[in-house]
């Protein structure tokens, strides 16, 4: 017997909420490529990933930005900080 929520049907919500916080109502509130934004993320993911947040708020970053949050290339980076 299969269990519930297991398998490829569940596969489709990963895409559905990266969706959301790349390009959806939750990307409003990041506001991606501005000073900031790998923060506001992590602030509003936290809420409901907890701890692992921070590394989903990396890939966030890299899909949506093309870039990591510590690269020199990194447009919302603050000038300055080494």
């Amino acid at each position: 017997m299969a269990s519930k929520g297991r398998g490829r049907s569940s596969r489709g919500n990963a895409e559905q909420l990266r969706r959301y916080w790349s390009t959806g109502p939750g990307a409003a509130k990041i506001r991606w490529g501005t000073p900031g934004d790998w923060k506001r993320c992590n602030r509003q993911l936290s809420k409901y990933m907890g701890a692992r947040a921070k590394g989903y708020c990396q890939r966030l970053h890299k899909r949506n930005t093309g870039v990591y949050t510590g690269s020199r290339l990194n447009p919302g980076r603050r000038r300055g900080r080494r």
